[in-house]
């Protein structure tokens, strides 16, 4: 107990002795006030002559406004001002310049009507000459009715006044009322001594108390009392109505009452802000204690335990990591010198000291700054502003540059050489006030004629007289009048928080339903403390605005919180972090966690508290923004909603304004830009396209009705209004990454990952800037927490009956939406199951877009996409053309891009890439068309033009028509076993549609008239539909080339479908529009978009029923089976034989270790297919598979018994002329050696395929060569013969080394190569 006794004495020493000392050097170094400026008592700082009993005190003492005079207004010829403590002469009154503090000399007072000539009472009134001396008392001081002569009286009874009226009867008041001195008229006692004269003779305001007793308030006309509890009580007992004016709208909760005309509530109450000027709001408060789990700051902050001691001061007075047992651990690798807080390399010379020592901010280097596109630079180099601030009327620059050049107000005097503008009092006062003394000397003797032409007021200054204004006008060009300067003209910075209303010299402001007007007349404050709800890496924060009180909401969060919401009315804070696919949520009071969303991945989501749903973007394949009920249950990614899905590359952020039924989006892809659309997704537009890099953070400011947003590239913070307009860019110093944004009142808020800073500023100018928490973890998602900024407003989707999810629309207004795999019925409330599975799928460069043709009847003209699935194309980077099986739902896609065809599983979620089903090198693919029953694909390309099919797995390809001009469309039916093509023929030759069988034959032309034929659809195995998008119809004919019909679309027809009789098709214009016809007569718009739409195909059930015979084990056929009317043909790949029917076996026409091309024209060898470099004159050599690398084949025999395969069979089922031609490529003949095929080779080629041609100097030495050769080839062929009969004799001998021999090759063919094969190597490459 004594140790303690001595502690508090050793303090309380210590402490008096700081004082002391702190009070000998106040003492020691006088206060030396400016001109026009006076010391207050305490002598702690100087005030303005004019704010001298101006009704506010402005020492911090209050002593600038005692011993103030109070005046009398009849008495003196003053007014006195309605806070009582101010009198001005009279004439200042109603003069266009406030000099009350609380504008009362300017309230009531009338405007000039046309046609004035009389002033009267006092100057506040000016009438037109036909009210004068016409009977009526309209001044208050009777002057329009003085001087007036005697006008003949008139006789009721027309005799012009010759026969005199009888005696008034004696005047007798009702009452309530009290008679006028005359006994002419009565008055209610109401109107006695209210400032306006009843009585003709103006008894009724003689004899009127001047001077109020205490608890009384005065009128402003100075001749009525009443009681202080009449002040604000919503009636008006001041005829001036005085005593109602300034009067704020008691809140709930109003608890203290202050400067005569200001009702607070009690949050307002010691909330560390003064609202009252007469400081009753702050007074007599009492220090409040903090919750358990939280440590006091001794500058009365509450701080939550955990950030005790923990290297990072959270206390404005740094209490937090004072009296610390051990210096902190800390996780950054700088530490301060002396005080050991925890610091960032970051954080050192960034111009705050955070360290206790200010050891951080000691021998900075002085670095010349280069200034943004959007700041200017001031004159020391040292200092960047934005360029808004350049001649703002406020010196930010350090050496004041900003303001260099500036004019003054007209109702001011400019000083020469500096800016500084000077009351015209002052000027020429025989007292120098300027800086450079150009207020005095010169004419200033020189004074203002008696009868000067100025419209307000003339003054005398060194150059001579001069005209000025009062203030809240303007000096025109003719530098005599004045115009009323309008304030609230582009909502002026500073003019007004929330509302402004101009009135000639003059503005009033008002405030927002919920807030309260401060004791400046402008700015508004809310009712109750707001909190800023901060996501600092892993953590989440609450910060109080008035308070400073700093909170951590508990997470699960192991990485990054990118983004966060709340809802007030379930007190829920909900978030998404980098390590979690899911959307969790925690409850305000930290009791309740939970998880909303699994399996999705987002880092952004928004909050609709008035339609109760939670929005996030989804960045898989592209992005989609999709919408959830804030009372569902754990949900998975299945069971959303996908409100916008189309013509996304790169959404960043998104921010809602539920009030209006509206959402916003960044882009930040290859073209910057901000977007707009309803929450329902409809109306969909960009709003914002320029002045943007890299727009990051949104958010929508709902007072000023304006969108914000970060740019991380340009360092800045952008504005526009609601619809793109009126960009503004704020790009200051401490804006070095700007990540989040969120805007409150008056300020905006961001978060600074580089500084890891929070910070806030003015909205509009970014002054008043403030940093408000500074940790080592980078902040992310920023958003104010306050129940005004939600209040409970009646939703639209209240009286909605959605069977499933209700969104906003524009207005705002209900819509109903479904999940994926449900469709909405007609009646637009409920959600079913698909009736009719015909569904569209519409093709894009990036995008397929799937949507059910049931939607088709229930809504046409739309002016955005119907309820459809959009399905982005992962790495493909050109769309051409598609097809698409529904047996097991895979999509083949020609990438025009990448010079491909690729395949994908089509899934509820979106499309699951499988694999390249070919690739092409140096070529692109032209026309594709898949047979749904064997999934052959049908195809062709620009190199090669010609009719080809490749099977199932990619292994086998043939070539079926050939001598084609360019082949842009194929149709198949392979139920009837038929298939029609377009042939483009050359350049002014027109188009014609052909048919043939699927294998090839009975090509025959069935239209000739074309002339830019697409889109080929078969309605039956009969008829063939297609687009001429060069005429602008939609044609058809049977395939025997009758029966012809076309349909007139219009122009820029671009693609067509065909499905169950019903006609759709695509145009593109402005926008591109798809139509419908569904009956012989009319056409139908169904919806438009500004979508490139580059394909279109009809799917249904019944489109892809049905059997031919290829559906049975591939028909039996080894290689191709291709369905004809009535049957089938197997058809072996362009590098095999048949060996029967059914079988094929490899062409031996090329040499060994070689492959023809597909024209089968040339050989190569194999290395030299699928390397990346195209050898073969169509290219062929690189039509490569990702399924299995390119092997030779093994002959299959007809007989499965056998091993053996004699190739004479093959000669003689050739035509020796079609041998000559493929084998020998047309420059040698056939010949059969020794049971072997090879070519004679004509004069001048060589080669075993005589693909080689010899020089003519060659020829000579070849024929004398040719003897000897032949000479050999016996020599071999014996023994050749021996060798074969010794290796039948060892196969007689040992029957078993047959089969191990076979049985090793199997295992060599599965067992993986070592070599690197050329698919291999190409995918290297890729």
């Amino acid at each position: 107990m004594a140790f303690c006794l001595l502690l508090c004495i050793a303090i309380l020493v210590i402490t008096g002795e700081i004082v002391l000392l702190k009070w000998i050097a106040a003492a020691q170094t006088p206060l030396n006030c400016n001109l026009g400026t006076k010391p207050c008592k305490d002598g702690s700082e100087c005030v303005l002559h004019q704010h001298v009993c101006d009704g506010e005190a402005d020492c911090r003492d209050g002593s600038d406004e005692e011993d103030c005079t109070v005046c009398f207004i009849i008495h003196v010829g003053q007014f006195l001002c309605a806070h009582g403590k101010k009198c001005i002469d009279q004439w200042q009154v109603c003069d266009g310049v406030a000099q009350c503090q609380d504008r009362s000399d300017e309230l009531d007072c009338l405007n000039p009507m046309e046609g004035c000539v009389h002033h009267c009472d006092n100057k506040t009134r000016c009438l037109p000459d036909t009210f004068l001396c016409d009977g009526e008392r309209d001044c208050l001081d009777r002057t329009d009715e003085a001087n007036c002569g005697n006008a003949p009286s008139v006789s009721l009874d027309g005799n012009n006044g010759n026969t005199p009226m009888s005696a008034p009867a004696p005047l007798k008041c009702p009452f309530g009322t009290k008679p006028c001195r005359d006994r002419i008229d009565c008055v209610i006692y109401n109107h006695v001594c209210d400032g306006e004269a009843d009585c003709k003779d103006g008894s009724d305001e003689e004899e009127c108390i001047l001077e109020c007793e205490r608890g009384q308030f005065q009128c402003a006309h100075g001749k009525k009392c009443i009681d202080q509890r009449q002040v604000c009580d919503g009636v008006a007992q001041c005829q001036d109505r005085s005593d109602e004016l300034d009067c704020l709208k008691p809140m709930e909760g109003c608890t203290h009452h202050c400067d005569k005309t200001r009702c607070l509530p009690d949050t307002f109450l010691c909330d560390g802000e003064r609202d009252c000027l007469d400081g009753t709001d702050e007074a007599n408060c009492a220090d409040e204690s903090c919750n358990s789990g939280e440590f006091r700051c001794t500058s009365g902050q509450c701080l939550s335990v955990s950030m005790r001691c923990d290297g990072h001061p959270d206390c404005r007075d740094r209490s937090d990591e004072e009296s610390c047992t051990k210096p902190p651990q800390c996780t950054t690798k700088l530490r301060c010198p002396q005080s050991q807080e925890c610091l960032l390399e970051e954080w050192v010379c960034d111009g705050e000291q955070d360290c206790k020592d200010g050891s951080d901010e000691k021998n900075c280097k002085m670095v010349q700054l280069k200034c943004g596109d959007f700041q200017w630079a001031c004159t020391s180099k040292s200092q960047c502003v934005p360029k808004s601030w350049r001649c703002d009327g406020t010196k930010d620059c350090a050496d004041e540059s900003d303001e260099a050049g500036s004019t003054c107000p007209s109702h001011q005097f400019q000083c020469g050489s500096t800016w500084q503008c000077l009351d015209t009092a002052l000027v020429c006062n025989t007292v120098r006030n300027c800086a450079d003394g150009s207020d005095e000397g010169g004419n200033c003797q020189a004074k203002c004629p008696d009868k000067a032409q100025c419209a307000h007021n003339c003054y005398s200054t060194p150059q001579g007289t001069r005209c000025g204004c009062k203030a809240g006008y303007r000096l025109q060009e003719d530098a005599v009048s004045c115009v009323d300067i309008d304030e609230c003209q582009g909502g002026r910075p500073g003019v007004c928080s929330h509302l402004c209303v101009n009135a000639q010299g003059s503005f009033q402001c008002h405030c927002n339903l919920g807030y309260l007007l401060e004791s400046d007349g402008r700015r508004c404050k809310i009712a109750g403390e707001p909190y800023l709800l901060a996501s600092v890496q892993t953590e989440l924060f609450l910060f109080g605005l008035r308070s400073s009180s700093l909170d951590v909401l508990v997470s699960s969060a192991k990485k990054a919180i990118l983004s966060l919401d709340y809802d007030w009315r379930d007190q829920k804070v909900f978030w998404v972090s980098l390590d979690s696919e899911s959307i969790k949520w925690s409850s305000l009071d930290q009791k309740k966690r939970g998880t909303l969303v699994k399996g999705i991945k987002s880092d952004c989501i928004a909050v609709d508290w008035v339609g109760r749903n939670l929005y996030w973007i989804d960045g898989i394949g592209g992005g989609r923004i999709i919408a959830v009920g804030l009372n569902s249950t754990i949900i998975n990614s299945l069971d959303h909603t996908v409100i916008l899905d189309e013509d996304f590359e790169q959404p960043r952020s998104l921010a809602l304004l539920p009030q209006k039924g509206i959402m916003f989006w960044s882009e930040i892809g290859n073209e910057a830009k901000i977007e707009r659309a309803g929450m329902d997704g409809s109306e969909r537009r960009v709003v914002v396209s320029h002045s943007l890099s890299w727009p990051g953070g949104l958010a929508v400011d709902t007072l000023g009705e304006r969108i914000y947003w970060t740019d991380e590239k340009l360092r800045c913070i952008g504005s526009a209004n609601l619809d793109g307009g009126d960009v503004e860019l704020l790009q200051m110093m401490e804006t070095t990454n700007p990540f989040s944004v969120t805007v409150y009142n008056d300020l905006l808020y961001w978060s600074d990952t580089r500084r890891r800073t929070i910070q806030r500023a003015h909205k509009i100018t970014g002054k008043n800037r403030k940093v408000l928490l500074k940790r080592p973890g980078q902040p992310f998602g920023l958003k104010i927490i306050h129940p005004l900024l939600q209040t409970s407003t009646e939703s639209p989707c209240e009286n909605l009956r959605c069977s499933h999810l209700c969104v906003l629309g524009p207005g705002p207004k209900g819509v109903c939406k479904c999940p994926s795999g449900l469709l909405l019925a007609e009646e637009g409330l409920t959600c079913s199951n698909l009736i009719n599975s015909a569904f569209l799928l519409v093709l894009s460069p990036t995008v397929v877009t799937q949507i059910y043709l049931q939607t088709m009847h229930s809504a046409v003209g739309l002016k955005s996409w119907p309820e459809h699935l959009a399905l982005p194309l992962p790495n493909v980077n050109e769309a051409a053309m598609l097809d698409y099986t529904l047996q097991d739902q895979t999509l083949y896609l020609a990438d025009s891009g990448q010079s491909s065809v690729v395949l994908f599983n089509l899934k509820e979620t979106g499309l699951v890439p499988r694999g390249q089903f070919l690739q092409l090198k140096g070529d692109t693919v032209t026309a594709l068309a898949l047979d749904w029953i064997t999934l052959s694909v049908y195809w062709s390309s620009t190199k090669q033009p010609r009719l080809q099919v490749t099977s199932s797995t990619g292994e086998h390809t043939a070539v079926l028509i050939q001598d084609i001009g360019s082949l842009e469309s194929i149709a198949l039916h392979p139920l009837s076993g038929r298939l029609c093509f377009t042939n483009l023929a050359k350049q002014g030759e027109g188009a014609q549609v052909e048919c043939a069988h699927m294998d090839g034959v009975k090509r025959a032309p069935v239209w000739k008239d074309a002339l830019q034929p697409t889109s080929l659809t078969f309605s039956n195995g009969n008829e063939i539909y297609w687009a001429d998008i060069g005429y602008g119809v939609i044609g058809s004919v049977r395939v025997d080339g009758t029966g012809y019909k076309e349909f007139k679309t219009g122009d820029g027809l671009t693609a067509f479908a065909l499905n169950n009789g019903i006609l759709l098709w695509v145009t593109d214009s402005d926008t591109t529009k798809v139509w419908y016809r569904d009956d012989p007569l009319t056409k139908k718009l169904w919806f438009e978009v500004n979508t490139e739409v580059v394909s279109l195909k009809a799917y249904s059930k019944s489109s892809q029923m049905g059997s031919n015979l290829c559906s049975d084990g591939n028909g039996d056929c080894s290689h191709l089976c291709l369905a004809r009317p009535g049957g089938r043909t197997c058809r072996c790949a362009h590098d095999h034989w048949p060996v029967n029917a059914t079988h094929c076996a490899a062409d031996q026409h090329c040499p060994a270790g070689s492959k023809p091309c597909l024209d089968g024209h040339t050989c190569f060898p194999l290395e030299k297919f699928c390397d990346g470099h195209p050898d073969c004159s169509d290219t062929s050599d690189e039509n490569c598979d990702s399924y299995s690398p390119p092997s030779p084949s093994f002959p299959i025999s007809a007989d499965p018994g056998s091993t053996s395969l004699d190739n004479s069979w093959l000669v003689r089922n050739l035509d020796a002329q079609q041998c000559s031609e493929k084998r020998c490529n047309g420059n040698g003949e056939c010949v059969e050696t020794n049971g072997g095929i090879s070519c004679a080779c004509g004069l001048g080629y060589s080669g075993d395929s005589c693909q080689d041609q010899l020089t003519k100097t060659m020829q000579g030495p070849l024929i004398y060569g040719a003897v000897g050769l032949c000479a050999g080839i016996v020599v071999i062929s014996v023994l050749a013969a021996v060798v074969k009969r010794k290796t039948a004799n060892t196969r007689r001998a040992n029957p078993v080394a047959k089969q191990t021999s076979m049985t090793e090759l199997e295992k060599n063919e599965e067992a993986p190569s070592t070599q690197p094969s050329p698919n291999s190597d190409f995918a290297e490459v890729q």
